[in-house]
């Protein structure tokens, strides 16, 4: 997960606020320190905990809270809306106008501006823009070749020159084949640290380019540091937004949003894993809700659109109101899930169940699980497929010796599938006894409580 020892910490300062008995002058002492220690440990700049945990304080002391929640509900809003104005409140989200929108990626070596470049293309391919990519950076060898690359999997247009020297030949070169385009995503050169020379050729390519949006890209394992750097891009260069990547992969995460939050470039994505899809667009209100264990419903729902097309999600929604699918079915919803992310990263997002202990290997079982379901669904027949009731012991046998796995694992998806349709039954029969006896039955599973 994104920032996970940030997220576990902020979790268990909120447990402490529902188990308490009420709220005091005590208690509102304890979860100012545990905030503190927390947003510290992920390199969050000294003052500015300080000062975040000084307004958490002075509201949870002299405001009263209204009368439709309780004192402890109050305090965790008031934590929750204070965490969210400190990563930039609303949000700052890029709006498509003018075509070709245009959008100059700018930053140092290694902070990942090329692998963006090709993930940006893959979100906006999915959201229905014709969407190309323009290589620029003539500094590194490689860049060319790797951006070409990224083009393929996300499956938009690509430019570029392998052999020229200078960028401005190169966006001149497509210029009126990008005009075709609804948005056009350039990857620039980087440089050790910001030089004179960077500055020049920058200012040179957007002269002559005109971007819509100049995204500085940092990687978010440089901490406090992000802010002096995007202070002085956003000075030298007219940086409109921030891009963080690599944010799954640091404990300095915290530190690297936040200080770019206050400069005056608000953060507009962040890279959330090393597969092409693992994007999003920064919205703090869904991050805090993340941070929390509240859950991001927005976020799980565009992941769930990439994953599978709206009229086919409605037709396969209808299906399983009503009990009437089968394996077929089953297939498509373990091929979407898969290609919403792993199964943590969902959960986070599903308020409630953020906050639910799962230990990681249980759920690392759970995908592989998944895997190995998918498998024996290859080695079934279209009428094994069509109608699981026909899946005798000799049959199970068969698709057990063809796909690789044991026959309790064949078994194992059989028995899931029938459980899903009972859950579905339960459910349109109204029944909360047997859905709280169903609900107990899976926790148990997993050690949990409901």
């Amino acid at each position: 997960m994104v920032l996970e020892k940030l997220s576990e910490s902020l979790k268990n300062t909120l447990q402490k606020i529902t188990k308490a008995v009420f709220v005091d002058e005590k208690l509102i002492n304890e979860l100012v320190k545990d905030i503190q220690r927390a947003l510290l440990q992920s390199d969050v700049n000294v003052q500015m905990v300080f000062d975040l945990t000084k307004k958490i304080k002075e509201r949870a002391l002299k405001e009263e809270e209204p009368t439709t929640i309780s004192k402890k509900e109050h305090l965790i809003k008031i934590v929750y809306d204070e965490l969210v104005d400190f990563l930039g409140g609303p949000g700052s989200k890029i709006n498509i106008k003018k075509k070709p929108f245009k959008m100059l990626l700018v930053g140092l070596f290694g902070s990942g501006k090329t692998t963006m470049a090709g993930k940006l293309g893959k979100y906006y391919k999915a959201r229905g823009y014709k969407v190309a990519v323009i290589q620029t950076d003539t500094w590194r060898p490689a860049a060319y070749d790797q951006l070409k690359q990224l083009a393929q999997k996300a499956k938009v247009s690509f430019f570029g020159e392998k052999k020229e020297k200078n960028p401005l030949k190169i966006y001149k070169k497509y210029k009126k084949d990008l005009d075709k385009y609804d948005i056009v995503i350039i990857d620039s050169a980087g440089r050790d640290a910001l030089s004179d020379e960077l500055i020049k050729e920058l200012n040179g390519l957007n002269k002559e380019i005109k971007a819509s949006e100049n995204l500085l890209v940092i990687s978010a394992d440089i901490g406090q540091a992000a802010e002096k750097q995007a202070k002085a891009f956003h000075e030298s260069c007219n940086v409109t937004g921030v891009v963080v990547t690599k944010l799954d992969g640091t404990a300095k995460g915290g530190g690297s949003l936040i200080a770019c939050s206050v400069t005056g470039s608000p953060v507009k994505f962040i890279g959330v894993g090393e597969k092409i899809s693992d994007m999003e667009e920064f919205k703090p209100e869904g991050f805090v809700g993340r941070l929390l264990g509240m859950g991001d419903l927005e976020a799980l729902l565009e992941k769930a659109k990439e994953a599978i097309p709206e009229d086919k999600a409605e037709d396969l929604g209808k299906r399983f109101l009503k009990g009437d699918y089968n394996l077929i079915d089953l297939y498509e919803q373990m091929k979407a899930m898969k290609k919403m992310g792993s199964m943590s990263k969902i959960m986070e997002m599903v308020p409630g169940l953020g906050q639910l202990k799962i230990p990681k290997e249980a759920l690392e079982v759970q995908e592989g699980m998944l895997e190995k379901w998918r498998y024996a669904m290859d080695s079934m027949n279209k009428e094994e497929l069509e109608d699981p009731e026909t899946l005798t012991g000799q049959r199970v046998e068969r698709i057990a010796k063809g796909s690789g796995l044991k026959v309790n694992e064949v078994r194992s998806l059989i028995k899931q599938y029938k459980q899903s349709k009972k859950l579905v039954k339960m459910m349109k029969g109204g029944s909360e006894k047997n859905m709280d006896k169903m609900m107990k039955k899976m926790g148990g599973k997993f050690g949990l409580k409901f």
